[in-house]
């Protein structure tokens, strides 16, 4: 193991926690050739085989889980000495890593441009995926902090919630419902429909709604993006449920329905892991974060 790099037992920690050389190196932005290099190599040190193939897929061998748990003790490790030399620095340089669920992209940039020039010398890594993403880099530990729509049910974690996020039903500017007021929910089973793709926090909350009030919406189109999902609905090809924050900036295009039960009342909010020490630059952003859409949430209430 002498000859092991930390290169290498980070490529290796990958591809273990996916099961996948292939995601592994769409993670770390490598290529799939490399990464199986890389794990050549480290194999070679180590002595023994650290992956068995079985059919299409891979899986730890005794070595493996060995290793893997081994790395992320190595990790953890780094991540500590790393928060103590942020600390020690100050706010002078460092690094914040933070995961957002897809439509906090919408406002979260916004909010991130004027923490860089108050610290300039901070370098932000940010990711943006899904909940069930979220979830799976979370499970991880990979990110100092996530902005969600939803805490987790069946992960111990520390959440603070600091925006308001209402879910609203959207409709081309030119709907027959557009000027109504106080749409039945019901009526909506009467419109195609738009849904975001499972996995979806959105969608999740949309159908328990629809559940509760025994609503069945007609599914013509499942899409991956809010963005889509936007240019979908602007084109007159059904109606959608969606983050209020998803018409920033706003659009003509679309126009929210006066729908009962509508908006779904949701909040954002900062999620980390129970017991995870957060650096002085996580703990700086949280405050600016709350203090920031403090001044938001005045705002939209006014």
């Amino acid at each position: 193991m002498n000859q092991a790099t930390l290169h290498q037992l980070k490529v290796f920690e990958a591809a273990a926690r996916h099961s996948s050389f292939t995601r592994a190196a769409e993670e770390l932005f490598l290529t799939q050739p490399t990464v199986s290099m890389q794990i050549k190599q480290l194999t070679k040190s180590v002595g023994l085989p650290l992956f068995e193939q079985v059919g299409k897929r891979i899986y730890l061998t005794e070595a493996g889980r060995e290793l893997f748990a081994t790395c992320k003790q190595i990790f953890d490790t780094i991540a500590q000495f790393e928060m103590k030399v942020a600390d020690l620095k100050g706010l002078k340089q460092g690094q914040l890593r933070l995961a957002v669920i897809t439509t906090a992209k919408y406002f979260i940039p916004r909010l991130l441009g004027p923490f860089c020039q108050l610290y300039p010398g901070i370098e932000i890594a940010l990711q943006v995926t899904n909940h069930e993403g979220i979830m799976e880099r979370m499970a991880g530990n990979q990110d100092d902090l996530y902005i969600m729509s939803q805490v987790p049910e069946h992960l111990d974690v520390t959440f603070q919630p600091f925006l308001e996020n209402p879910l609203v039903v959207l409709a081309p500017a030119n709907h027959p419902l557009a000027k109504q007021k106080n749409i039945p929910i019901e009526r909506l089973a009467d419109e195609p429909f738009i849904v975001r793709e499972p996995g979806s926090g959105t969608r999740r909350s949309v159908q328990k709604l629809f559940d509760e009030h025994g609503v069945m919406v007609k599914v013509k189109l499942e899409l991956g993006s809010n963005e889509a999902i936007k240019q979908a609905i602007a084109g007159g090809l059904g109606i959608s449920v969606l983050s209020r924050h998803t018409l920033i900036p706003e659009t003509g295009d679309l126009v929210v329905l006066d729908v009962q039960h509508f908006p779904i009342k949701r909040n954002w909010y900062i999620v980390y892991p129970a017991g995870k020490q957060l650096s002085i630059v996580a703990r700086t952003y949280c405050e600016y974060l709350l203090s920031a859409a403090k001044q938001i949430n005045e705002q939209t209430a006014c």
